[in-house]
């Protein structure tokens, strides 16, 4: 597809983890690499002086003045970019990012996609370990940071290639899911849930992006589907490659069974070995076993498997603990679907038992702004004892009959015996806390973005108590 005449690449939204992390592969494979973004926040503004990209602070048609062979175009620009637009005016040739993956560094590695609704981070990260403990040395994306590696890529010379499979769509001029790219060998579906409310109109359209991940799993390859998922059901019966069903009930060919949680760490039995896992609920449960059976199809033993499982340290911001103020701990989780939050507070409450749990919640993402899950979103907080909601973002760029009833939903939580308020921002949920909050009390943030720097300012007024 790409002709050997590229020598020069220039990447318009640099400052993305992934951007920035392909764009220093690109420089290490002997490109010359610049870009641009309107502003390139830590830890990536480091990574990319470090590797002495020359990155350009705010887009403009003079930023591309010295005729890049290749222009990576991100995810997050729009008609209207200079860069963009200048693009098309003079018949550049350019590809989105997981277009130059597929072509740079994935195309002939045996490619290992983690798809579905939840999950992916950490399945993906697990995954990613396993084959690092045991000396594979796999390149990988991650849409997160897992606490082994300390960044979200990798790019290595092994045969391996693991990646975090997005259905979100792939840039302004394609609109099919990323993962359409990625060159599965192996496809892991964890599950497959309405989501993206601004890019899918419904569960079929969500459906019928899988399918298309699906039609690409060669038949030297393997489909490990979730079986206890029923909107996964009609898509797993496929002949055109071998396909296993992996999940808790008993029609499953890996199926996991005499399940024990505890407050820090799991275990789960297969037919023929026993796996411990240090991280909690059945919604890990379920991520380590599509990790077991993907990592047994590529070769790996039991033994091996949990051999890494022994060490394995998680993923920043999935129930990640913050810190503790005031005796009250303080939890970072990116769940903002209802699931994800059910699950995460599940799995909360087997960790904290007694203690007076606060869910904290900003609806950010596209999908939770909109009230296709009102109900949903105040059942998914069964497991905590009070609630705060912060402002719906964004709320005046969605017509009114589409938006999150935010008084429906405190009136709802309120009708389930919670403690619920509906806060402005992250000062007056501070605030809130510090009067609230008891020595003892555990708060889990649930967001998709900074939150204001929520957390440190939590920790800091609780401490001053």
């Amino acid at each position: 597809m790409f002709s050997s005449e590229i020598k020069s690449v220039h990447f318009v939204g640099i400052g993305g983890t992934a951007m920035a992390s392909a764009a220093a592969a690109m420089l290490d494979k002997g490109f010359a690499v610049t870009g641009s973004d309107q502003n390139v926040y830590e830890p990536m503004a480091s990574f990319l002086a470090g590797k002495k990209i020359e990155v350009c602070n705010g887009y403009s048609e003079r930023n591309l003045s010295h005729e890049p062979d290749l222009v990576v175009i991100g995810n997050a620009i729009s008609r209207g970019n200079s860069e963009a637009e200048l693009v098309l005016d003079q018949k550049m040739r350019y590809c989105s990012l997981p277009e130059l993956l597929k072509e740079f560094f994935i195309r002939g590695k045996r490619s290992l996609v983690v798809a579905g609704t939840h999950g992916k981070t950490t399945t993906t990260s697990l995954l990613t370990w396993v084959f690092e403990h045991n000396g594979l040395n796999p390149s990988y994306l991650i849409g997160g940071i897992p606490n082994n590696f300390g960044q979200g890529a990798r790019f290595t010379d092994s045969r391996w290639f693991i990646i975090e499979g997005d259905e979100y769509d792939t840039a302004f001029f394609d609109k099919r899911s990323k993962f359409v790219h990625y060159q599965p060998e192996v496809a892991i579906i964890n599950n497959l849930e309405f989501d993206h409310a601004d890019i899918f109109d419904n569960l079929g359209a969500i459906q019928k992006s899988f399918s298309h991940l699906i039609r690409l799993v060669p038949r030297n390859g393997l489909l490990l589907g979730n079986g206890d998922e029923p909107n996964l059901k009609e898509l797993l019966n496929v002949t055109h490659c071998p396909v296993k069903r992996f999940g808790l009930g008993d029609e499953n060919a890996v199926r996991a069974f005499n399940l024990q949680f505890g407050a820090t760490a799991t275990t789960f039995e297969i037919p023929s070995f026993k796996f411990h896992l240090n991280l909690v609920g059945e919604l890990n449960v379920r991520n380590a076993l599509g990790v077991v059976a993907a990592a047994k199809h590529c070769g790996l033993k039991n033994q091996q498997i949990q051999d890494a499982f022994n060490t394995f340290k998680g993923i920043k911001r999935r129930m990640e603990i913050k810190g503790i103020a005031g005796g009250v701990t303080v939890v970072d989780d990116f769940g903002h679907h209802p699931t994800a939050i059910r699950e995460t507070l599940k799995a909360l409450r087997l960790r904290y038992a007694k203690e007076k749990i606060w869910a904290i919640f900003e609806p950010r993402s596209n999908t939770t702004r909109r009230k296709v899950f009102q109900k949903e979103l105040a059942d998914s907080f069964s497991d905590a004892n009070a609630v705060v909601v912060a402002q719906v973002a964004r709320l005046e760029q969605l017509p009114a009959d589409e938006r999150l009833n935010p008084e429906q939903l405190m009136q709802d939580l309120k009708a389930a015996g919670k403690d619920a308020a509906y806060l402005p921002d992250a000062n007056a949920i501070v605030e809130h806390l510090a009067k609230g909050a008891m020595g003892g009390d555990v708060v889990c943030v649930f967001s998709n973005g900074g939150f204001d720097g929520i957390h440190g300012k939590l920790l800091a007024r609780l401490g001053r108590r």
